[in-house]
Order: C-alpha cells, then sequence, then structure tokens
C-alpha cells in the first residue's frame, strides 16, 4: 500500500496526465527519456576511483544514487523496480553511440510532448512541479503493477479533449 504522500503525489500528476493517448505517449517516452538522461550524464566524468566499475565517477552515477534514494523512500517496491531500471541504462547507453543517445533523446522528448500538446491539451506538470520528473517514472510503474490505479474521472478525457 502507497503512503499518503506518494498517493497524493501520484494524483497531482494523474491531473495533468488524464488523456488516454497521453498516457501511451509517456509509456514509450518516459523509459527513452530517462535511458539518455542517465546516458548523457554519464558523458560527464567526475573523477578517477578504482573501486567503481570503470575506475571512473560519473554525473550519472551520482545523479542516479540520488534518485535511487528519493525512490526507495518513496516505496521500497516501486523504488527498487525504477532504480534498477535506471541502473540497466548504463550499459546499454555506453553501448550506443553518441549519435543514438542524441537521437533517442530528441525522439523521446517530441513523443512526451506531443502527448501534452496533442492529446492532453496542457503543459507537462513537471513545468510547475519539478519534482513530477521523478515521479513519472514511479507513477507509471505504480499502474503497470497495480499499485496505484487511476480514479474513474482520470480514465476518460472529458468532452473538450476528446
Amino acid at each position: 500500500m502507497l503512503n499518503a504522500r506518494i498517493t497524493a503525489l501520484f494524483d497531482d500528476y494523474a491531473s495533468s496526465h488524464q488523456h488516454p493517448t497521453n498516457r501511451l505517449t509517456h509509456k514509450v517516452a518516459i523509459p527513452v527519456i530517462v535511458l539518455h538522461i542517465v546516458a548523457m550524464l554519464d558523458w560527464v566524468r567526475l573523477v578517477s576511483l578504482p573501486v567503481i566499475p570503470g575506475g571512473v565517477l560519473t554525473l550519472g552515477q551520482v545523479a542516479w544514487l540520488l534518485a535511487a534514494v528519493w525512490y526507495l523512500r518513496a516505496d521500497l517496491k516501486l523504488g527498487l523496480i525504477v532504480s534498477a531500471a535506471m541502473a540497466l541504462c548504463f550499459p546499454l547507453g555506453r553501448m550506443l553511440p553518441v549519435w543514438a543517445v542524441i537521437a533517442i533523446a530528441v525522439g523521446g522528448w517530441l513523443v512526451q510532448l506531443a502527448g501534452h500538446a496533442v492529446w492532453e491539451k496542457k503543459s507537462p506538470s513537471f513545468f510547475t512541479n519539478l519534482v513530477h520528473a521523478l515521479v513519472g517514472p514511479l507513477f507509471f510503474v505504480a499502474l503497470i503493477t497495480g499499485d496505484y490505479s487511476l480514479k474513474p474521472q482520470q480514465l476518460a478525457p472529458s468532452a473538450s479533449r476528446a
């Protein structure tokens, strides 16, 4: 069962993601965006440390660690899933050429922004609440696992959005 704080964040996030097509675009775009963010942050080398795989601490690893702490504090089960998925972005991102990571970034953001502009008719929620940049991946994992369910009023778009 989700705690009240996370449920409130999910309810707030869901209010900007009511159109089913917008939610579908996010199910595609969020993993792609997470991949490109992790991959690009992993390009920034901070310090050489022999105890770290590869011997270099990167900005991506620091960002992953901070995000993982936030996710695990939010919800242990969902946090483990999201943190593990993010960790898989490191080897995948390192296998991809730079041009592919950039193409993935552009494509992912275009798909996500189209979801808001074309179907939702509302700006992305992280424009008003930056925490929602972290909430998005957790929200969709919670939907997939059944740990969070959309309320009936969140399932169907209003007549003005159809």
